[in-house]
């Protein structure tokens, strides 16, 4: 190929965040923490702030023995899909948030499960 046919990609970088980790986690584009990990519960689970050009997000990673039957790992399965539905709902982005923390109306209007 001739240098012509090459195609040269540019990205602004973004810059760094004040939880960013300044290291080999970051990429041109997106920055993230360092990781938040809960031990000893039956498993262990990951939790990374990043940044993703203007976005910001929660990266959930989590590692579940399963069980040794077939029955026994699907039911963990679904059961931790089901949970990880009812955290989402928990902690979704919606009106009544103020400065990240909900309002007393939001807390008291949400229906007993």
């Amino acid at each position: 190929m001739s240098p012509r046919m090459m195609a040269r990609h540019r990205r602004a970088p973004t810059p760094h965040t004040d939880w960013c980790t300044r290291d080999h986690r970051c990429g041109i584009n997106e920055h993230r923490s360092a990781d938040l990990i809960a031990d000893g519960i039956g498993g262990r689970a990951i939790l990374t702030r990043v940044r993703a050009g203007d976005v910001e997000y929660a990266e959930i990673r989590a590692r579940i023995p399963l069980h040794h039957t077939e029955t026994g790992a699907r039911w963990q399965l679904a059961t931790t899909l089901r949970l990880l539905r009812e955290v989402l709902a928990a902690i979704a982005i919606r009106p009544g948030l103020r400065d990240g923390r909900p309002d007393r109306a939001t807390l008291t209007s949400r229906k007993p499960r």
